[in-house]
């Protein structure tokens, strides 16, 4: 008996929430749009006193969660992770020499925009392919160095950071935004650090946070750019940090209810047992999902090295010899014939690949995601590959 024929049969059970995307994440488990309505200040001006201190409040409760060290702000920004990133490299970058990273489409973009759009004068780039990492003992302690904690489209994620110097006298720019709130980030070695609300918070998309250290905010204070900045990136005024961006006052206008949804996640979060609880809940997740990898013979982790294997967006490949030897173009048809398979059951939405990464899967395993959930997807996948490889054969 084949594989295909042995999996054929159609599992008895559906995950209860089918929300694996890896962005816009799932909700939390009991989510209520009501709930979200009762917390939500609309119809309000976000300066106003009650709105300010909802804002205010995110803030300091995310301090909290993340167990930042006490001199270390946070501020909301817009557009997302992308913005917070982009704020950060417009402003601090440029007054040392800069070391970038990359093994994924995010990183790569942050290279693009260093290279092509800020143009800096000394800039390396340290890559590597898809569920690898490059050489982290090569960046130069002299220099910024900037990357993702946690490579959302490619699966990989660094182990820890003792590879960054304790005495560097560079700053880490460090996008975090698959990784805050589900991985042990080592703040003391982070000077910037950015993430959004839609990530394993579950929360709304379009605003992002930025993480400064003090470090940080000395070189806010003391470097003047040799370029515009947009009035949406100007974290200074007078050469003096614009305080006010770290305590609720907003650069633009937020989204209040946005920010009600992402105050009802972290009365979730609390609620569970903080930061160790919504790890537990992302490494339980992966956990599931990967021993069923290693059982399975059609299906790898992208991530060879299981040190660096994300325990949130999870990537995966179709080693099943048959895919394997079709072209990239046929490999990523059969992926997608199973993606769809799998939506049109009502089992998993949002699970294809990223379009610039290897073609295959990709799960989100973050801790609004429930075990049971991955528990019951298992057995779809093969459900979907035999479906899909049949379809195949018969061609």
């Amino acid at each position: 008996m084949t594989f295909p024929e042995k999996a054929a049969a159609r599992p008895a059970q559906k995950p209860a929430r089918p929300e694996f995307s890896s962005g816009p994440c799932a909700k939390r488990p009991g989510w209520s749009a009501a709930r979200i309505a009762e917390l939500a200040m609309l119809g309000r001006s976000h300066r106003a006193k009650a709105p300010k201190a909802q804002l205010a409040a995110a803030i300091e409760r995310t301090h909290r969660l993340l167990g930042l060290p006490e001199d270390y702000r946070i501020g909301i920004v817009p557009a997302s992770d992308t913005g917070a990133f982009e704020m950060a490299m417009w402003t601090m970058m440029g007054a040392a020499p800069v070391d970038m990273l990359a093994w994924e489409s995010f990183g790569k973009g942050w290279i693009t925009d260093a290279v092509k759009q800020l143009r800096l004068a000394d800039c390396r780039t340290l890559e590597a392919p898809y569920g690898a990492l490059p050489d982290l003992a090569a960046v130069r302690p002299d220099a910024d160095i900037a990357f993702t904690w946690n490579g959302t489209t490619s699966g990989a994620r660094v182990p820890d950071a003792d590879w960054i110097p304790a005495d560097r006298q560079g700053l880490t720019f460090c996008d975090a935004t698959s990784a805050a709130f589900a991985q042990a980030i080592d703040w003391p070695k982070i000077d910037v650090a950015t993430f959004s609300w839609q990530k394993v918070m579950g929360g709304e998309a379009a605003h992002g946070m930025l993480v400064l250290s003090p470090r940080a905010v000395a070189r806010l204070e003391s470097f003047v750019p040799d370029r515009p900045l947009p009035k949406v990136f100007r974290l200074t005024k007078g050469g003096k940090l614009i305080e006010g961006v770290f305590r609720g006052e907003t650069i633009n206008t937020p989204s209040m209810l946005a920010v009600a949804d992402y105050t009802d996640a972290l009365d979730w979060a609390e609620e569970i047992g903080g930061l160790a609880a919504l790890t537990s809940r992302a490494d339980a997740n992966f956990a599931a999902l990967q021993g069923w990898v290693e059982e399975t013979p059609w299906v790898e982790n992208l991530v060879a090295e299981p040190a660096y294997r994300s325990n949130t967006s999870v990537c995966l490949k179709i080693v099943d010899p048959a895919v394997a030897a079709l072209d990239e173009a046929g490999q990523r048809a059969f992926a997608k014939r199973m993606v769809a398979a799998l939506e049109a059951e009502d089992v998993a939405y949002d699970i294809g690949g990223y379009r610039d990464a290897p073609p295959g899967l990709r799960i989100w395993c973050g801790a609004t995601v429930d075990t049971a959930d991955v528990a019951r997807l298992t057995p779809w996948l093969d459900w979907a590959f035999a479906a899909a490889r049949a379809e195949l054969a018969a061609a």
